[in-house]
């Protein structure tokens, strides 16, 4: 069912909820394993060579590619702390999660109880999330990436 975007994210707020921010997002990363040729149009059958060979055509945020950009950009001012709940539905791909230009604030792993603060990159496995905060500094556009470049 990943394969085939079938994931999402849970969360379950402790007793009294989360301190409160000003923004809050959703962004899911995930791969997409396509037998047509890169960005051809219309409804792409499944590959599973690709998908065991891990070599997916596409890993998009939220489903599709350009999903946080444009008219779809995630906002803040600078100012506002922003708190990104941040799956990996995978299937197979490790996300090297990172927003160019910041450095979070703290970073909650994979609902433990430890926390990290001044975060550049954080790791989230397969089938794994983070709930990151950051403090927007500088007026600009971030980026959301995988800092694994190569499929930036």
């Amino acid at each position: 069912h990943d394969a085939h975007g079938m994931y999402g994210l849970i969360l379950v707020e402790p007793p009294g909820g989360l301190p409160k921010v000003d923004h809050e997002y959703y962004v899911m990363q995930g791969e997409v394993y396509t037998a047509g040729d890169y960005g051809a149009p219309g409804l792409q059958a499944f590959d599973m060579a690709k998908a065991i060979e891990e070599r997916p055509p596409y890993v998009v945020f939220n489903g599709a590619v350009g999903s946080l950009s444009g008219a779809h950009a995630l906002t803040a001012r600078v100012g506002e702390k922003v708190r990104l709940f941040v799956g990996n539905g995978g299937p197979n791909l490790l996300s090297s999660f990172h927003v160019i230009g910041e450095i979070f604030d703290t970073v909650h792993q994979e609902a433990g109880t430890a926390t990290s603060h001044n975060v550049q990159t954080t790791a989230i496995p397969p089938g794994g999330a983070a709930i990151i905060e950051f403090t927007v500094n500088t007026p600009g556009e971030y980026l959301l990436v995988d800092h694994a470049l190569s499929r930036t």
